[in-house]
């Protein structure tokens, strides 16, 4: 059984990137510059910002975190998409998601420019990424690509069963695993919280890919020997035995799982990491683009 390293890969992807943006200055150009807007102060949302910004600095980025008030209404946000729209020194820019429930998320995220949205999330970009056109693919299921490439993962041919069917990593997962390329070629299962054989599916499965946000779902016998496992699931458990006072914990049961898989990533350091490492991937696709004129 080998670990999908996901702290390990995107820490190799980061220094990758850093050396581009050292070249970048060296030519004189202007480094990539990644915006965050943040509505509230929900903790995993602050938490994961945080990250992002920080990881910015250590590369080499720009980074600004706009972090708006729990009240500002659906109209100042519009206004604030739209200054971040017209700034030029802006190369991509996410608005981190859930927004506080008086403000209409889609209408928020059909208001990024296609150009500047390096989450992935805009219909023009899901779109382009369906066609398998060049286009900025949503972070988390571009990571989980990536890891299986850096790990040269056999998925030519293979039964991929995808549990979750969000548009932001169940439903991208499915297009991205049957379209032609590396780490692709596969025949796609897409299941969700209401497919009525899922054990008989996943069973069948070389691959499962699991986004359903429930703790411990995917279980030893529900995974046939060999099996490769991507666990994108992560929840926080109580527990007042820790610390923090909760535990972090994956979709898969993953000590008895891991025992029969060939391949799996771990919670965390599996997913998570590489999620951020490809939206600074997108960042810089999004400055190379910017300075193209595309």
């Amino acid at each position: 059984m080998i670990i999908l390293d996901g702290k390990k890969i995107s820490n190799e992807i980061k220094e990758e990137i850093t050396a581009e943006v050292a070249a970048m200055k060296e030519r004189g150009e202007k480094v990539p510059h990644l915006a965050a807007v943040l509505v509230g102060n929900d903790g995993a949302s602050l938490t994961y910002v945080g990250s992002k910004v920080r990881s910015c600095k250590k590369i080499g980025f720009g980074s600004t975190l706009i972090h708006l008030p729990e009240e500002t209404t659906e109209k100042a946000l519009l206004q604030k998409i739209h200054e971040l729209n017209e700034d030029d020194d802006i190369d991509g820019y996410i608005v981190q998601l859930p927004l506080p429930k008086h403000i209409n998320e889609e209408k928020v995220l059909m208001a990024v420019d296609p150009d500047k949205d390096v989450d992935g999330f805009h219909p023009v970009n899901f779109g382009k990424m369906a066609l398998d056109m060049e286009t900025f693919i949503s972070a988390t299921p571009y990571g989980i690509m990536e890891l299986l490439r850096r790990y040269k993962v056999d998925t030519e041919g293979k039964h991929a069963v995808v549990i979750g069917r969000s548009h932001i990593v169940g439903r991208p997962m499915s297009i991205l695993m049957s379209q032609k390329g590396e780490a692709a070629n596969c025949t796609v299962t897409l299941a969700h919280s209401r497919t009525k054989n899922m054990k008989e599916l996943t069973l069948q499965a070389d691959i499962v890919v699991s986004a359903l946000g429930v703790p411990h779902f995917l279980k030893a016998d529900m995974v046939k020997e060999g099996a490769v496992i991507i666990d994108v699931g992560i929840t926080r458990v109580p527990d007042e035995s820790k610390e923090r006072g909760y535990y972090l914990t994956g979709d898969v049961d993953f000590e008895n799982v891991s025992k029969k898989a060939s391949y799996i990533t771990p919670v965390p350091g599996g997913v998570g990491p590489m999620t951020i490492a490809m939206l600074l991937k997108n960042t810089l696709l999004a400055r190379e683009r910017h300075g193209t004129g595309k």
